[in-house]
C-alpha cells in the first residue's frame, strides 16, 4: 500500500506566455536531476520538439508526469492556457488536488489567466502561486501580487521577496526563516548558497513576514490569542496554520523566482509539499446515475473501496492510444476486466503505465490517488468512468459546451476522404468540444467548435499530425430561432386509404419561455379527451421538430408548449398518428408564432496599450459590440464587451493591425440574444441560397 499523504496530483495553469511550460521543464530537470545525480545538463536546451508547442505556445509533451521531491510523489497535469481549450483546462482540474498558478513578473494577470482562476475557483483546487520572469525588463513583483488581489479577487500570502529587480535579481528571501537563497549566474538550480539577507531589505522582510505570520495565525484560534499576547508561534504551527489556510483556500502562498534562469523553483517545489492537499484530503468526487442526478454517494479515495476511475485525457502516441486516467477508488489491475459507464461495455485492462520525466514504466497495478495511462483502450473517451462491473457507479458526468462556429471542409485531394475520416474519428475522442458531422444534402463534412483558433487547430493537426490537407469553407455561425408571441391553435390528422387509418386531433398552446428555459411540453387534457398514453407521442413529435426551425432550419430554443385538448379515436388512433399530428402542428403554428432569429453574443476580453483604446472601442462598436467595462491597468487597459460572433471573425488580425501587435483578446461564449432584423434578414437569404445550390 502506498502512503496517499506522500502524493500530490498538481497541476500547472497559466496565461500563454507566462512560462508554463518552462516552469514544468525546470521542475522535472530539478526532480529528474535528484533521481541520477551526477548528469550535468548542458544549460537545459528547449527541445526541438517544444517548438511547434512554443509556436503555438499550448501544451507539453504528455498529460500527467511523475516525480520525486523530498520523498513525495508528485504527478504533475499539464493544462493549456487557452480559452479555446478551456474544456481541456476544466477538466485536467477536476482530477488535480492543487494547483501551481503561474503570472509573469512583467505581464501579471492577463485576461486568461483569470479565466483559468475562475474555474480553478469552481472546482475548489488549493494553489500556490509562482510569480515568475523576475529576470524580465518591466518585472515588477509587488505589482503582481496586488494584482492578485485586485483582478483576482484572491488573497495572496507572501512567502518570499526577490533580491534584485530585473537583471539584477539573484535569488529570493525566504520570509518563515528570514534567509536568502542566492543563485549563482552559472544557471545551474543547485548552484546556491543559503546565506543572511541583504542588511538593507531588513524592515521589507519583516514588514512582510509580519503580514504572512498575522494571516496564518487566523487559522487556529489558540496560535492566535498567543500571538495578539506577542508570542510569535513556532515554525511547525505557522507550516500547519498555512496549510490548513491554503488547504481551505484562505489564502494563496505565494513566490518568486526565474525559471528561466533557474532561480526559486525549489521554494515552490517544497511548498507543493509542504502546503498542497494529498489526494485525502480533498472533497471526495461526487457519483451519480446514468441520468447525471447525484447519487448522495461519494467516491471516497481509498484502495479498498469499489473501483472508480475518470478518463480525462487521450492521446495518440507512438505506442498507441493512452488513456489517462485519475483513481479516485479502489484499485486497477492489469488483466482484469472493468465496466464503462457511459458506453454499458466491458473492456479489459492492458498495460498500465506511468509517465516520468523523461521514461514510461510499465506496473502492474495502480490505486486510488494515482494518475496513470493505459494502453490501448477501445472505446473509452474523455469524460467517461472506469469501475468495478459488479459495483457500478458514475461521477460526476462531464458537461460539454456546445460549439458556437462550424466551418465546411473538404480533403484537397479525393484519395484522401478515408484518411481524413479516420483523423477526425481520433480528433474527436481526444476533444469533446469538437464535434463533426457530415451534411445530409450536400455530404460536406462539416467541423464545429468553440471558436475561430480551436478550428484553426484543428485544421492544423489535420495537416501536420496526420498529413490531410484541406480545404476550408466560410466559418458559420450556430444560429438559433424562437418565438415571441403567445399561441392557440389546433391541428387534425386523418388519413383514411382503405384498411385502418389514422386519426388524432390536437389543441394547443405555443408560448415563449424564459431564455435557456429550453423546450418544455406540459399537459392540460382532462376527461380523457387525449388518453394519457398519447401524451408522450405529442411531446415526441414536438420534440423531434426542434431541431430545424421555421425562419432557416435552426434549432428552436426557448418555447413552451401545453396540450390542453383534442379527441382520438377508438381504432385510428395510435402513438404514430400523435406523433403525426404534433410535427405538422409545429410547422402550421411556430410561422405565427413571429418567429425570431438569435445570434450567439460572445463576451469579448480585449486587453491594449492606452494609446490605442479609442479605435479599439470604436472597432467594437462597428462589430455591433456592448461594452461593459474599461479597466486602466499599469500597461494597457482592459475592455471587456458582449459582441455578436459573427462580427468577430478575422479579429486577432484586425486588433494586432489596430495595436501594431501589442493587444490581445480571448472570448467565450455567453448567451443568446434576438438577432436585430437586417441581420437577420441576411443570414436567412444566406441559407436559402446555400440550400438552393444543393
Amino acid at each position: 500500500m502506498a502512503d496517499l499523504s506522500l502524493y500530490r496530483n498538481i497541476g500547472i495553469f497559466a496565461h500563454v506566455d507566462a512560462g508554463k511550460t518552462t516552469t514544468t521543464e525546470r521542475i522535472l530537470k530539478l526532480t529528474g536531476k535528484i533521481h541520477k545525480i551526477g548528469e550535468v545538463h548542458d544549460g537545459a536546451a528547449t527541445t526541438d520538439f517544444m517548438e511547434q508547442e512554443q509556436e503555438r505556445g499550448i501544451t507539453i509533451q504528455s498529460a500527467a508526469t511523475s516525480c520525486e521531491w523530498n520523498g513525495h510523489r508528485l504527478n504533475i497535469i499539464d493544462t493549456p492556457g487557452h480559452v479555446d481549450f478551456t474544456i481541456e483546462v476544466y477538466r485536467s482540474l477536476k482530477v488535480l488536488d492543487g494547483g501551481i498558478g503561474v503570472f509573469c513578473g512583467s505581464g501579471g494577470v492577463e485576461p486568461q489567466s483569470e479565466t483559468n482562476w475562475r474555474y480553478a475557483n469552481d472546482s475548489e483546487v488549493s494553489r500556490v502561486i509562482y510569480i515568475n520572469k523576475l529576470d524580465r525588463l518591466g518585472a515588477d513583483f509587488y505589482r503582481v501580487v496586488k494584482q492578485v488581489e485586485e483582478v483576482l479577487g484572491a488573497r495572496p500570502l507572501v512567502m518570499t521577496l526577490p533580491i534584485g529587480t530585473e537583471e539584477n535579481f539573484v535569488g529570493v528571501v525566504d520570509l518563515l526563516t528570514r534567509k536568502a537563497w542566492v543563485w549563482d549566474e552559472s544557471g545551474d538550480p543547485l548552484k546556491y548558497t543559503i546565506q543572511e539577507p541583504p542588511a538593507e531589505m531588513a524592515n521589507l522582510i519583516e514588514e512582510w513576514r509580519e503580514k504572512l505570520i498575522e494571516t496564518a495565525v487566523e487559522q487556529d484560534d489558540d496560535a492566535m490569542e498567543k500571538y495578539l499576547e506577542g508570542v510569535e508561534p513556532d515554525f511547525e504551527t505557522v507550516q500547519r496554520c498555512i496549510r490548513k489556510g491554503t488547504i481551505d483556500l484562505a489564502f494563496f502562498p505565494t513566490y518568486g523566482g526565474s525559471s528561466f534562469k533557474n532561480k526559486g523553483v525549489q521554494l515552490v517545489l517544497n511548498a507543493v509539499v509542504d502546503y498542497l492537499p494529498n489526494p485525502t484530503e480533498v472533497k471526495p468526487q461526487p457519483e451519480v446515475d446514468l441520468e447525471g442526478n447525484p447519487t448522495g454517494t461519494f467516491a471516497i479515495v481509498d484502495a479498498d473501496k469499489p473501483l472508480r476511475a475518470l478518463a480525462f485525457k487521450i492521446m495518440d502516441d507512438r505506442f498507441g492510444a493512452l488513456t489517462f486516467l485519475r483513481i479516485y477508488s479502489g484499485k486497477l489491475e492489469k488483466g482484469t476486466t472493468v465496466l464503462n459507464t457511459f458506453t454499458g461495455k466491458t473492456e479489459r485492462i492492458g498495460r498500465i503505465v506511468e509517465m516520468h520525466a523523461n521514461s514510461r514504466e510499465e506496473r502492474d497495478s495502480a490505486q486510488a490517488g494515482d494518475i496513470v495511462a493505459v494502453i490501448g483502450m477501445k472505446n473509452v473517451q474523455t469524460g467517461h468512468t472506469l469501475c468495478d462491473p459488479d459495483k457500478p457507479a458514475t461521477l460526476e458526468p462531464m458537461v460539454f459546451p456546445d460549439p458556437v462556429i462550424s466551418i465546411a471542409i473538404s480533403p484537397k485531394d479525393k484519395g484522401s476522404n478515408e484518411k481524413m475520416g479516420i483523423a477526425l474519428g481520433k480528433m474527436i475522442q481526444e476533444d469533446p468540444s469538437f464535434r463533426v458531422e457530415t451534411d445530409q444534402e450536400s455530404g460536406e463534412v462539416i467541423i464545429k467548435g468553440m471558436g475561430e483558433l480551436h478550428l484553426d487547430i484543428k485544421v492544423d493537426i489535420l495537416k501536420r499530425t496526420h498529413g490531410v490537407e484541406v480545404n476550408v469553407g466560410k466559418p458559420q455561425v450556430a444560429y438559433r430561432e424562437t418565438i415571441t408571441q403567445r399561441i392557440e391553435d389546433s391541428y387534425t390528422h386523418k388519413k383514411q386509404s382503405g384498411g385502418s387509418g389514422q386519426y388524432a386531433k390536437i389543441d394547443y398552446i405555443i408560448e415563449p419561455g424564459e431564455p435557456g428555459s429550453g423546450f418544455v411540453f406540459e399537459s392540460s387534457v382532462t376527461g380523457g379527451n387525449v388518453p394519457r398514453e398519447y401524451w408522450p407521442a405529442v411531446e415526441k413529435g414536438f420534440k423531434a421538430s426542434v431541431d430545424k426551425g421555421v425562419l432557416a432550419g435552426f434549432p428552436c430554443l426557448d418555447f413552451k408548449v401545453n396540450l390542453t385538448d383534442g379527441s382520438f379515436h377508438a381504432v385510428d388512433s395510435s402513438s404514430i398518428a400523435f406523433e403525426i399530428a404534433a410535427r405538422a402542428a409545429y410547422r402550421q403554428s411556430i410561422p405565427k408564432a413571429s418567429p425570431q432569429l438569435l445570434e450567439p453574443i460572445m463576451k469579448v476580453d480585449v486587453y491594449t496599450p492606452d494609446s490605442h483604446v479609442g479605435d479599439v472601442i470604436g472597432d467594437l462598436n462597428r462589430r455591433r459590440g456592448m461594452i461593459k467595462s474599461q479597466d486602466p491597468g499599469i500597461t494597457g487597459v482592459r475592455i471587456k464587451a458582449d459582441v455578436p460572433l459573427s462580427d468577430m471573425f478575422g479579429y486577432i488580425g484586425d486588433l494586432r493591425t489596430m495595436t501594431s501587435g501589442r493587444g490581445q483578446f480571448s472570448m467565450e461564449f455567453s448567451h443568446y440574444t434576438p438577432c436585430p432584423r437586417n441581420v437577420a434578414e441576411e443570414v436567412i437569404k444566406e441559407v436559402k441560397e446555400r440550400n438552393k445550390d444543393k
